[in-house]
């Protein structure tokens, strides 16, 4: 009988390479591939160490693929180990095809060419699962497209498993781009896919296929099939298996992102459909086209409020949501919103936060109320932190960004504020709460009673931060030399609370020495130089010993914060603009020619440029692209979205005024 560990010895494999180090140890999770007490084990750990979380393949990946392959072909190993070593030689595959060449071993290309032969006929096994995942392994054969694409239609023609026709129909997809004699044989059939002749999952299939196959353009027929699926036919027959309505709803709609007016079209129209789920899967459609397009807000905003009243919960807390992202153009829904800020008004109290969060996004004042509530009370409802995952969840917001911006109201706010923070105990509810105070400045100074015995805790930094943003009436309120004693010595290293303290006691005292002491030794480091530039800008003209060290940084990086930096402190100290301006422009023209990608440090640096004013006109032709785009130019995909986008809008305008303006003018 054939040994499937024939040879395994005579590899070197202490001199390969896995996520962990030295690869000495794959032949033992090889060998344990045929022990059935350790075979699951085994297989979970080449996953983790010869794939592991992709970017690269290494070099002991080679050397397996031809054990692996036994092991998947043969029958006397648990088919579900069979099934996860299938995928982790597409898992590998992909990072082939993916990453950067020089993090892929020169091996890999030959090896896996090998594997493609091996795998064909695994697209005829017995177990349904396992043909679904060489399907989807065999997505990856580029260099075979049209080989693969016929064994992959032919397998499709006698398939009687629904989901892994779709994931035949999915692979297709993937390979039709790198076919010469299938590609458009392929397209034809995939279009064929689409009509009324097949079942929901097959059509919704067909066209995510489409899509993959035409690298994202439009297709007329994607359009007509999501409409006629999702909107005519029982949500149960879209997705055969486990996979969620909602999921299926917000997936495919997402496919005609190339096409908004047909997208709008069926997100209008899913928002008002029978059942709730799919409702569901419209909000967060609807949630993330209004995150990619400005255009989608007036488009999609009216029919989005109505779920306001949803009989479904969640749902009603999402549209909350939709319409707190969008800020001030929900306004004319703010009376709604205001009818959920009660127990009586809305029962389900997550959505009932929201609608609170939402109308402090409007900038309503019926947020105040149940706002005072919540401080006074046992449940706040807000997150001590803000979370910045993409993606629509539903997490609670943050008290910071629900109540930040209501300084006007600071009188109202603050006593029960102030009684919640002397009793708070965990740092977490301390350190929101400062943050807050800090956000309103010299409004919060009736708080500086309860502000003044954290500095004596754990919780000193965000303390000092919000007795700096206060100002004089802080500063008046404790002796110098107590703040004087919370720096660290410079001596005793680099801490993350030490450049903080520093800074925020130079804003508070005036007394700027323990900064320049600790921060300008790390001018030239890199987790340091960022409180440095800071500290320079902050000066001024003061800093003007170090301006050759402030040249050095501002080309250092072509965008991102460290020429921003750099390039402000410059001008504060120097008040110069012929270098500065033209690294700010280069700074922003990336961005302003290309959607998604814009962050914070953009919206920053169009704000400075605005400052500058005239001497920086060159700047007018990318701010005019900011103003002038409908996809946004930052960030896709979170709440986020919206209100980044909205204030870099703001901010470009008024730039583009302030540059705009002649010399001399008032």
């Amino acid at each position: 009988m054939h040994d499937p560990l024939a040879g395994l010895d005579a590899i070197g494999w202490g001199g390969l390479r896995h996520a962990y180090g030295s690869a000495d140890d794959v032949p033992g999770m090889l060998r344990d591939l045929y022990r059935p007490e350790k075979a699951a084990r085994a297989s979970d750990d080449l996953l983790t160490h010869v794939h592991h979380q992709g970017g690269c393949v290494v070099t002991s990946a080679a050397p397996a693929v031809p054990y692996v392959l036994r092991a998947a072909v043969d029958p006397g190993i648990e088919p579900a180990v069979r099934q996860e070593l299938v995928e982790l030689l597409g898992a590998i595959a992909y990072s082939g095809n993916t990453a950067e060449a020089r993090f892929v071993d020169r091996a890999w290309p030959a090896a896996w060419d090998l594997a493609v032969t091996a795998l064909l006929p695994l697209l005829d096994a017995p177990e349904a699962a396992i043909r679904l995942a060489t399907a989807d392994a065999l997505a990856e054969a580029q260099h075979r497209a049209d080989e693969v694409i016929t064994a992959l239609r032919a397998r499709w023609a006698v398939e009687p498993d629904a989901d892994t026709r779709n994931q035949l129909v999915d692979s297709v997809g993937s390979l039709t781009p790198h076919s010469e004699d299938q590609r458009d044989a392929s397209l034809g059939w995939l279009r064929g896919l689409t009509d009324g002749g097949e079942p929901a999952g097959v059509r919704l299939a067909a066209v995510k296929a489409l899509h993959t196959a035409r690298r994202g353009q439009a297709d007329g027929a994607s359009a007509r099939t999501v409409s006629e699926v999702l909107l005519g036919t029982d949500p149960a027959t879209w997705q055969p298996g486990t996979a969620r309505v909602e999921w299926t709803v917000t997936r495919t709609v997402g496919l005609l992102n190339s096409d908004p007016t047909e997208q709008m079209t069926a997100i209008r129209s899913l928002l008002a459909h029978s059942d709730a789920a799919v409702r569901t899967g419209a909000l967060k459609a609807a949630a993330d086209a209004m995150a990619r397009r400005r255009s989608a807000v007036p488009a999609l905003l009216p029919a989005v409020a109505p779920l306001l009243s949803d009989p479904e919960p969640e749902n009603r807390l999402f549209a909350a949501r939709v319409l707190g992202m969008c800020g001030r153009a929900a306004r004319p829904w703010a009376d709604a919103l205001a009818a959920m800020v009660t127990d009586e008004g809305e029962p389900y109290l997550p959505a009932q936060d929201h609608a609170v969060w939402a109308l402090s996004r409007l900038g309503d004042a019926r947020c105040v109320p149940p706002l005072v509530e919540r401080l006074a009370g046992e449940r706040l409802g807000f997150a001590d932190h803000e979370t910045y995952a993409d993606g629509w969840w539903t997490h609670a917001q943050s008290l910071v960004e629900t109540a930040g911006g209501l300084a006007a109201h600071a009188a109202v706010l603050l006593p029960p504020l102030r009684t919640r923070l002397a009793a708070a105990s965990a740092l977490g509810e301390r350190r929101a709460l400062c943050r807050l105070l800090e956000r309103w400045g010299p409004a919060a100074a009736p708080a500086i009673p309860e502000l003044l015995p954290l500095l004596d805790t754990d919780c000193a930094v965000w303390a000092l931060d919000a007795l700096a943003a206060i100002g004089p009436r802080a500063a008046e309120a404790v002796p110098r030399e107590r703040l004087r004693a919370l720096l660290p010595d410079p001596s005793e290293g680099w801490s993350f609370a030490g450049p903080a303290l520093a800074l925020a006691y130079g804003r508070l005292t005036g007394d700027r020495e323990p900064a320049l002491a600790l921060l300008l030794p790390r001018m030239g480091e890199p987790y340091g130089r960022g409180s440095a530039v800071t500290l320079l800008e902050e000066l001024g003209p003061a800093g003007a010993p170090h301006v050759q060290e402030l040249r050095a940084l501002l080309t250092r990086h072509r965008t991102n914060w460290l020429p921003l930096r750099a390039g402000a402190a410059l001008w504060r100290i120097t008040g110069e603009t012929d270098e500065v301006v033209p690294v700010l422009v280069g700074a922003i023209e990336p961005f302003a020619g290309e959607s998604g990608k814009a962050t914070r440090a953009v919206t920053e640096t169009v704000r400075l440029l605005g400052e500058i004013g005239p001497p920086a006109a060159e700047a007018a032709p990318f701010l005019r692209r900011f103003l002038d785009a409908d996809e946004r130019p930052v960030r896709h995909g979170t709440w986020r979205s919206v209100p980044e986008d909205d204030e870099l809008r703001d901010v470009a305008r008024a730039a583009l005024l302030a540059v705009s303006r002649t010399e001399g003018a008032t």
